[in-house]
């Protein structure tokens, strides 16, 4: 199964305060734990979200908002994406993370939808197309 793990963003990293190097240090550390493990399939962390937008969509319509959000409990500062066994897995490796802000934080783990979750609504068809654009993106990163 896949899983995000998501950082929650906090107001240092709203404020654009970038990690120490003792952090990125570990961080480093603990990202080539994952990779050796099998389980990294990627990560990376976000800039603010004043460098952000956001479109909503209420209809046809389509509404560009730009940064900053006033909700940093809800914004995101990073993310992993794994592939685990099972969510206990994700868990016993996020328990040997770094503290990604050094104060108290929450970090998410959330299950990736897969195409067998979506039972027959996601046709053969469709099944195939989610296939071909799956290697249309290995194939496109690989070339990068």
């Amino acid at each position: 199964m896949r899983v995000m793990v998501l950082i929650k963003a906090d107001k240092d990293s709203e404020a654009g305060v970038l990690p120490s190097e003792q952090l990125l240090t570990e961080m480093g550390t603990y990202n080539e734990e994952l990779v050796k493990a099998g389980l990294m399939l990627a990560g990376e962390g976000l800039h603010p979200s004043s460098k952000g937008v956001r479109v909503r969509f209420s209809g046809e319509n389509r509404t560009v908002i730009d940064g900053p959000f006033t909700e940093t409990k809800e914004l995101i500062a990073g993310y992993w994406l794994w592939q685990v066994k099972s969510i206990d897995e994700a868990i016993e490796w996020l328990k040997r993370c770094p503290n990604p802000t050094g104060v108290e934080s929450d970090v998410e783990i959330r299950p990736v939808y897969e195409s067998e979750d979506f039972g027959e609504a996601f046709t053969p068809d469709l099944r195939e197309q989610e296939d071909r654009l799956r290697q249309q993106i290995q194939q496109s990163s690989e070339q990068r």
